[in-house]
């Protein structure tokens, strides 16, 4: 490098004088800065290490990001703050090395990943022991099958601490246990060399089970177990402690013998050992060393990918998917011992975890329409929230604020998703973000078979509470129930829309005569008609509906009447349920529900089709499906339901696209 790499560090902890330390001693880079909440600790911090005029110190965070001398800051506070942190080192265009975890949970590691990727910085989870040549030995031995295959993985990592409730480590409010502090190294290992054993950079386990001890002053995990298996039959069980002291040591057991490996997660400079036992044959041992210590080799990896423009780190140091898995594997973990931060909780969450308002950026590549008898426009794109939960409400409101973030406005909730998780989940982020009046909620109720005029107040009025609204911005018919004559369901939906609880009226699963009949019925007594239908539309045509009267309208009669009727249809599975993904194929059935619904020879014709003009336009199957809903001779509002940041991004690349009258024949085989 023609010029050492300039570094700021967040925090005077422990962690931030090791990594200091060693950052002297690289060649690659410099510390010339540091923050820390506390005044008194960053004006002392360094000073036994570190030259006194080498750094700048500063007694804020927020001002340490404005120093346009620091190029990247390495995050050592505790773990509640590493997403405000990080999140807004990302904004000032700072690259990133976040202590482990990379967040407090999955959903928060989501939000940081998104804003390195679209401030184009580097970002890396401190997992140093990844970046020591101790692992690059190990993994060419799994792959040189040393021990044949790889069967089980027994890893430790737990130590005894001072009953110090103020301390990070028992203190649940600083994201305190030792799942967090020390589970995430045995974990992702367990997820790497099973990877490996696999012929993959890592995999995810299929099924986790645990145990633990919650204590009743700390209210962390003192001590936690976890069995894991993986899809290649590899089974991983793990032991992570902050009240027990354990041997901290690594064994890989295959069919053919053995890997023992002491101490591997703060491997040294010299005299790291692998121990190999193969059947038969006497213990074979293997000395790694290394040329510094691992916080400067963990440097020098930030370096280089810097250097060359990359965003992540070289594998096997941890790359953003892998520090996603480890992440819902740690948050499961904690699930089952029933583990729950303050910091996770609704009445907690008041602001994005950035600590800012949240805001819509611009520019963005939302369109919007207009509903007869709203004042609001409608972003064209609406979120579905029966994927959320007030159970994860981290989750919940990562997903909310990132589609409100791209400029979606529009949320569609029912009375029977997740049983009114769904709807209390979404209600406490509208309030949280006091952002009511620039939202626009479309709430559906009397699902069948409950779908009769008193079943519709009653669950309108259910779905008001757990929503903390008064009001709905638009109210649908959650099915139909032909022995219930049209006009029952006019007066009854008039009634709501006359007291103010309802502003524009709709359907969801009805067929054409019964939405005429409806019209009819309204527009004769000069009460207010239908002014939208949610029925099934997508590319690949409904085989079979997912349940029992699920309608669709996306053959040629409905298409040319919803052409020829001034009425807005608002699709759900608009993107045929993962069926323009990498799930669907002849050969794959393991999905029963997506096969019934979706499998047929036109169908994947379709997808191949959609595949051939995403290679053209530069985008994946699925945006190609979701922007030929959107792009039909009559306005659709697509309802869309990403269950990750990845998949809200993709979703909103459809909005780009604006496809030709012929491109749309051809894909749905009309040419």
């Amino acid at each position: 490098m023609a010029e050492l790499l300039r570094w700021g560090i967040l925090g005077t902890g422990v962690m931030a004088g090791k990594f200091a330390k060693n950052l002297a001693a690289s060649k690659t880079g410099r510390l010339v800065a540091v923050a820390s909440r506390r005044p008194e600790s960053v004006e002392h911090f360094g000073r036994d290490f570190l030259p006194e005029a080498s750094i700048t110190r500063y007694a804020s965070c927020e001002e340490l990001l404005m120093d346009t001398a620091v190029e990247v800051v390495y995050i050592a506070t505790p773990h509640p703050y590493h997403a405000r942190w990080a999140i807004r080192a990302a904004g000032a265009g700072k690259h990133i090395l976040c202590e482990k975890p990379l967040a407090l949970n999955y959903a928060d590691a989501m939000r940081i990943i998104e804003a390195a990727r679209e401030n184009r910085v580097f970002l890396m989870e401190a997992l140093m022991y990844r970046c020591h040549p101790l692992m690059d030995r190990l993994i060419q031995l799994i792959r040189d099958g040393v021990i044949h295959d790889v069967r089980m993985i027994h890893a430790n990592f737990g130590f005894q601490c001072a009953l110090n409730f103020e301390h990070r480590i028992l203190n649940h409010t600083l994201g305190g246990g030792g799942i967090l502090d020390v589970g995430c190294y045995p974990v992702s290992l367990a997820r790497l060399i099973a990877g490996v054993a696999a012929g993959k950079d890592f995999l995810d386990p299929v099924s986790v089970a645990a145990s633990g001890i919650i204590g009743e002053k700390s209210r962390v995990d003192e001590m936690a177990s976890l069995l894991l298996t993986f899809p290649n039959r590899v089974m991983a069980s793990i032991n992570a402690a902050v009240q027990c002291a354990l041997d901290n040591d690594v064994h890989i057991y295959g069919s053919g013998g053995s890997i023992y490996i002491p101490w591997l997660w703060i491997p040294q400079p010299k005299g790291n050992k692998i121990i190999i036992r193969r059947h038969g044959r006497p213990p074979e041992e293997i000395t790694v060393e290394a040329p510094a210590d691992v916080y400067t080799l963990e440097a020098d990896v930030v370096a280089k990918a810097v250097t060359q423009g990359g965003q992540e780190a070289e594998w096997p140091a941890m790359r953003w998917a892998d520090t996603l898995g480890n992440m819902k594997t740690l948050d499961r973990w904690r699930r089952i011992l029933g583990l729950i931060y303050d910091d996770e909780k609704p009445e907690n969450r008041l602001t994005p975890p950035h600590g800012l308002p949240l805001t819509v950026r611009s520019p963005n590549p939302m369109q919007y329409g207009r509903i007869p008898g709203l004042e609001k426009p409608l972003s064209r794109l609406i979120f579905g929230v029966d994927k959320i939960s007030i159970a994860d409400f981290p989750m919940a409101e990562a997903m909310l604020d990132d589609y409100f973030q791209r400029g979606g406005n529009t949320f569609d909730t029912a009375h029977i998703y997740g049983g009114g998780v769904c709807e209390r989940a979404l209600g406490a982020w509208i309030a949280n973000r006091r952002i009511r009046e620039q939202v626009v909620i479309l709430g559906q109720g009397a699902h069948i078979p409950d779908c009769n005029p008193a079943a519709l107040t009653r669950q309108l009025l259910e779905s008001l509470e757990r929503l903390k609204t008064n009001y709905l911005d638009m109210y649908m018919i959650h099915g139909d129930n032909p022995a219930v004559p049209v006009d029952e369901f006019v007066d009854v939906l008039n009634e709501h829309l006359r007291a103010g609880r309802i502003g524009a009226l709709g359907c969801s699963n009805w067929s054409m005569p019964r939405i005429e009949a409806f019209n009819a019925s309204a527009l004769s007594r000069g009460l207010t008609p239908f002014a939208a239908i949610s029925n099934q539309f997508s590319l690949a045509r409904m085989i079979h509906p997912p349940w029992a009267g699920g309608l669709s309208s996306a053959d040629r009669d409905w298409r040319i009447w919803l052409e020829n009727n001034e009425i807005i249809i608002m699709p759900w599975s608009s993107q045929a349920r993962g069926f323009f993904t990498d799930r669907a194929a002849p050969e794959k059935t393991a999905d029963v529900e997506l096969a019934r619904c979706w499998y047929s020879p036109d169908n994947f014709r379709r997808q191949q089709r959609a595949r051939e003009l995403g290679r053209k336009l530069g985008v994946t199957p699925i945006v190609i499906a979701l922007a030929y809903v959107l792009g039909q001779p009559f306005m659709t509002f697509p309802m869309i339901g990403p269950a990750t940041i990845d998949e809200m991004r993709e979703s909103f690349a459809a909005l780009k696209i604006q496809l030709t009258p012929e491109q749309l024949r051809w894909l749905n085989l009309e040419v």
